[in-house]
C-alpha cells in the first residue's frame, strides 16, 4: 500500500501548509545564525589584526635590542614598531566600521514568517515597557 494513500487530502494539505510555516521558520533562524557567525567573524578577524601588532611590535623591539650594533637591524626594528602599531589601528578601524555595518544589518531585519513577526513584536514592546518610566496611577 503506498503512503500517499493513507492520508485523506485535508490532512495532506495540512501537512504541507505546517511543512511551509515550518520552512520559513527555519529560514529565518539560519538567517540569524548567519548574522552570529558573521558577528564572531569579525571579532576573531579583529583579535588577529591584535595579534599580527603585538608580534610586530615585539620582533621590532627585538631586533633593536639583540642588534643594537648593527645599524641596518636596528632600522628594521625601529620600522616594525610603528608597522606594527599602524596594523592594530587598521584592525580597530575595520573592526567598528564592520560592527557597525552588521548592527545596521541585524537592526533593519525583519522575520518574515507571522510566528517570528508576532514574536519580534511582543519583544519590542516588553523592550519598550522595560525602558519606559513608572508613571504612578496609570
Amino acid at each position: 500500500m503506498r503512503i500517499g494513500r493513507l492520508f485523506s487530502k485535508r490532512a495532506k494539505n495540512r501537512i504541507k501548509k505546517d511543512l511551509k510555516v515550518q520552512e520559513k521558520q527555519n529560514l529565518e533562524m539560519r538567517d540569524r545564525l548567519a548574522m552570529e557567525r558573521t558577528t564572531l567573524a569579525n571579532e576573531r578577524t579583529f583579535l588577529s589584526y591584535v595579534r599580527s601588532a603585538f608580534a610586530m611590535v615585539i620582533a621590532g623591539l627585538t631586533f633593536i635590542k639583540l642588534f643594537w650594533d648593527d645599524p641596518l637591524y636596528v632600522w628594521i626594528g625601529v620600522a616594525f614598531v610603528p608597522g606594527g602599531l599602524l596594523v592594530g589601528l587598521w584592525g580597530y578601524h575595520r573592526f567598528y566600521k564592520k560592527r557597525d555595518e552588521v548592527a545596521e544589518h541585524t537592526s533593519t531585519y525583519k522575520p518574515t514568517s507571522p510566528v517570528h513577526a508576532v514574536v519580534a513584536e511582543q519583544e519590542t514592546e516588553e523592550a519598550a515597557a522595560a525602558l519606559a518610566p513608572d508613571r504612578p496611577g496609570k
